[in-house]
């Protein structure tokens, strides 16, 4: 828990710079975000996994056949890969790259597991016999979860070889979004961390000042030149 909320720059000031402070290299963080910003992602998040469960339980997908379950997978996971892509692009960029990170997981992964549930609840449709029993959309959600969790009770099991296929890629593609989707997206975070201490030195009224007097300093010098004999 506590590094999650490091993660997103939500510790108690002793341990994280002040709203005030900016991002310094000695620090490695950014600054706490404010209030208003923590609420509007949360609101974000939230507004997205409430519009992403509404589809799945609107969507038409009790007339659906298998070839369109393995097509929408497909193309899901297609869109899944290229929402992450945009997201670490956000998250490099954003001037709090952590609170960016934790809204980011808010969106992929109930889209992750809604994609999954939606593909079990078209297989159970096209075939009363691909699991243990018949699925509703809740059915099919649970099962998802459980095997995205790696809980498995064992009250619902896919009893045919397209069912268990489908089963297996779900569970490749748990340990690729545990083990190398969470990391892609830290790493984004950490560089986006990096990135913030030059761009604040370099926009800083400090750094500003800093260069302004170098540019004086080396036309005087050039000025100096020119007016000694000999030269």
């Amino acid at each position: 828990m506590l590094g999650i909320l490091a993660l997103a720059g939500l510790l108690p000031y002793s341990t994280q710079p002040s709203i005030a402070e900016p991002v310094t290299a000695s620090t490695g963080l950014e600054a706490r975000p404010p209030a208003s910003k923590i609420v509007r992602s949360s609101l974000r998040a939230a507004g997205s996994t409430v519009v992403l469960v509404a589809l799945y339980y609107l969507l038409p997908l009790d007339t659906s056949v298998t070839w369109f379950a393995i097509t929408m997978l497909v193309i899901g996971l297609g869109a899944l890969v290229a929402l992450v892509i945009f997201q670490v692009w956000r998250i490099i960029r954003s001037p709090f790259p952590g609170l960016r990170a934790i809204a980011a997981l808010a969106t992929s992964i109930p889209l992750f597991l809604l994609l999954f549930a939606a593909v079990y609840v078209v297989l159970d449709t096209d075939s009363a016999g691909n699991f243990s029993q018949h699925l509703t959309r809740t059915d099919a959600l649970y099962f998802t979860v459980t095997v995205f969790s790696t809980v498995g009770f064992g009250d619902i099991t896919a009893t045919t070889e397209t069912a268990r296929l489908v089963v297996t890629v779900q569970m490749i593609a748990d340990l690729i979004v545990i083990g190398v989707g969470i990391k892609v997206i830290v790493g984004a975070v950490t560089r986006g961390r990096q990135q913030r201490p030059a761009d604040a030195s370099q926009d800083s009224p400090t750094g500003s000042a800093a260069r302004a007097g170098i540019s004086s300093a080396a036309g005087d010098a050039a000025r100096q030149g020119e007016h000694e004999p000999g030269t």
